[in-house]
């Protein structure tokens, strides 16, 4: 819902929850005013105009605070007279928040506040729903994690029962070609080539004395 005001000469469309700025009001900041000088109100496809005003309708607007606005320039020349002036106004301003458009019965704050409760609670209802599927993966994901824990010594078992005959058979291989390996090679300092000469049996001193 939304509605056409009149206020310091000048037409203003508003819906809840506008700001706007309005010739200077009187008014504090914070007060609640309202503005009865409505020329139009619509509602989806229903609308009421004003012939100036509509009857039975009202909005209701908030003082967000007083202010002034741009500086503007108003340079008077008179050719052939010499005559110029230049003057600066800042024209004095009131900032509105729209809360509330009202026609007879109806309401706009009241429709607002009845679709943010329902937005709300259907977000609860994702909420909800996203908590009851986040509790669900976690009790799947401990699930699967303790049985995993479970898999893990029969694995580690049937590993090392099918590594330990591989070292077997690869330390007798290695035991085998050390063995041909000492059997190959020759003494250190001997010739294969030459036969060793024996060595000249000792004279003893018995012998020595008998001659």
């Amino acid at each position: 819902m939304y509605a056409v005001i009149e206020t310091g000469g000048k037409q203003y469309r508003v819906e809840v929850g506008t700001e706007l700025e309005v010739e200077l009001l009187d008014a504090e900041p914070g007060q609640a005013i309202t503005l009865d000088r409505v020329l139009l109100v619509a509602d989806g496809d229903e609308s009421a105009i004003g012939r100036p005003l509509v009857s039975d309708a009202a909005v209701s607007a908030e003082v967000v605070r007083q202010g002034k606005g741009e500086k503007l320039i108003s340079f008077k020349y008179r050719p052939k007279a010499r005559s110029r002036v230049k003057k600066g106004h800042r024209q004095d301003l009131t900032i509105l928040r729209i809360t509330d458009v009202r026609l007879g019965s109806k309401s706009a704050a009241e429709s607002v506040r009845k679709a943010e409760a329902d937005a709300k609670t259907e977000r609860q209802r994702l909420e909800e729903a996203a908590a009851r599927q986040a509790a669900a993966d976690a009790a799947l994901a401990e699930k699967l994690a303790k049985s995993a824990e479970k898999s893990k010594p029969e694995t580690s078992a049937t590993k090392k029962s099918t590594a330990a005959p591989k070292v077997k058979e690869e330390s007798a291989e290695a035991s085998t070609k050390k063995q041909t390996r000492a059997k190959a090679a020759p003494a250190s300092g001997d010739d294969p080539a030459k036969p060793t000469a024996k060595a000249a049996p000792k004279k003893t001193t018995r012998a020595k004395k008998d001659e």
